[in-house]
């Protein structure tokens, strides 16, 4: 017969390519039954959408029928909830609360959470889009739903059922054409309705259209529930990075993991030429290197993406930008990466790595490291911050993990917008 431990060694040839790690050890494979020769299990994934399920699933049953004596050979393919078992009142059945934000209006962050539920849900999948915009709600607009009658059940907010089983609410719903006159307790009150009073039955995500700014609404959203993730939406101009920091910044300081930026509007392709034009100029210096998050996608400009959405139609940008998005989220719920220590003296930036290593970095060298947008032009990508003008007495006065990516320094020279990516540790350190 047939041993379960044969059976575990088999599968653990299979590698998860984000995770680098065999499926057994990263302990996917749950409920392992042997019947006679028959083998059955489930294969529970990081994430519902995860675009290598069909992958994995095809593997596994190929390589349990290798052994000898298995006959029959049944895969069910599940996920992690993470943290739906912590939520309750309207979100107690989401699986997974993903933030969209811009921390900067004007660059398309409620074009591309449209983009992202729409996309997940034409694919089969459960999906909710929530859009928290209180003073410019941008929902009703994208999917031409106007005049809408929202109803109640149990005082519950039944959320707008759209194209492919998309669930959608907006503040603006219930607004209609009147603009929103109010602030302090009442626009927290508001949020609150929102975030709680909506039935959204099961869904295996919900993403949550955040307004601009990194306010009170901003951290009421980040506190009140429990976020799995954000992802940052951004244009390469100077004024949108100076808020990408921000943004970054605010989520890492409420526990929010950060699962990668999307840069907008990145580029335009010539009708008569087909060459990719950058508007903010060319790809020299990549937005991970410069936040030590991934750049998920580079979304161009085109007359297309100004449609409704009540009639979404899909392209390869957007299913490689939704497929890098969701194999994040499996790669953050799975994440076993320990970020170094940043110890900060008055000469150098210790960085103590989890093998044991130590790495020092000079003050002045990180400091004239910084690649923020204050410290470097955006358009050309040459430097703006002079090495002579930073003060020779220059040091760190604190410290914050970013995830297990990088780490924000607040100088004493005032300057708060540094963020340095661990990945570049070794060359700070040998003086590159």
């Amino acid at each position: 017969m047939v041993s379960k431990e044969e059976v575990l060694k088999a599968l653990s040839v299979i590698i998860d390519p984000d995770l680098k790690k065999d499926i057994v050890t990263l302990g996917f494979i749950k409920e392992l039954v042997i019947s006679g020769p028959d083998v059955s299990f489930e294969m529970e994934l990081t994430t519902p959408a995860c675009p290598l399920k069909g992958m994995f699933k095809e593997e596994a049953e190929k390589v349990v029928k290798a052994v000898p004596g298995v006959g029959k050979v049944h895969v069910v393919m599940t996920s992690r909830q993470a943290n739906a078992a912590k939520r309750t009142s309207g979100l107690k059945q989401v699986k997974s609360i993903i933030a969209i934000a811009s921390c900067k209006g004007g660059v398309g962050k409620s074009t591309v959470s449209a983009t992202t539920a729409c996309e997940l849900a034409q694919r089969g999948f459960k999906v909710g889009l929530l859009d928290c915009d209180l003073f410019g709600p941008s929902v009703p607009t994208l999917f031409n739903i106007h005049n809408q009658q929202i109803k109640q059940k149990d005082k519950m907010l039944i959320p707008i059922e759209v194209a492919n089983g998309l669930k959608v609410m907006s503040f603006g719903f219930l607004l209609g054409d009147a603009p929103a006159i109010m602030r302090g307790p009442m626009v927290s009150g508001y949020i609150q309705q929102l975030l709680h009073s909506v039935e959204w039955g099961e869904l295996d995500y919900l993403f949550i259209d955040m307004p601009p700014g990194t306010g009170d609404i901003q951290l009421t959203i980040s506190q009140s529930i429990e976020l799995d993730g954000a992802v940052i939406i951004t244009t390469r101009a100077s004024l949108s990075l100076v808020d990408v920091a921000k943004g970054i910044l605010m989520f890492e300081k409420v526990n929010i993991p950060m699962l990668g930026v999307v840069e907008n509007m990145a580029y335009f392709i010539c009708d008569s030429c087909d060459k990719k034009h950058y508007i903010f100029g060319d790809q020299k210096s990549a937005l991970s290197d410069r936040f030590g998050l991934d750049t998920l996608a580079h979304i161009p400009l085109d007359p297309a993406r100004s449609k409704p959405f009540d009639n979404y139609e899909t392209n390869e940008v957007n299913k490689d930008f939704v497929d890098n998005l969701v194999r994040e989220i499996g790669r953050m719920s799975a994440a076993q990466e320990k970020a170094p220590e940043v110890e900060l003296t008055d000469s150098k930036v210790i960085f103590k790595m989890e093998n044991g290593d130590v790495k020092e970095v000079d003050n002045l060298h990180l400091r004239d490291s910084c690649r923020c947008a204050l410290c470097v032009d955006e358009y050309t990508g040459v430097k703006t911050l002079k090495r002579e003008n930073i003060s020779a007495d220059i040091k760190g006065l604190e410290a914050t993990q970013l995830g297990n990516y990088a780490t924000s320094i607040k100088w004493n020279d005032g300057h708060s917008s540094s963020i340095y990516p661990f990945k570049k540790i070794d060359e700070w350190a040998k003086g590159e």
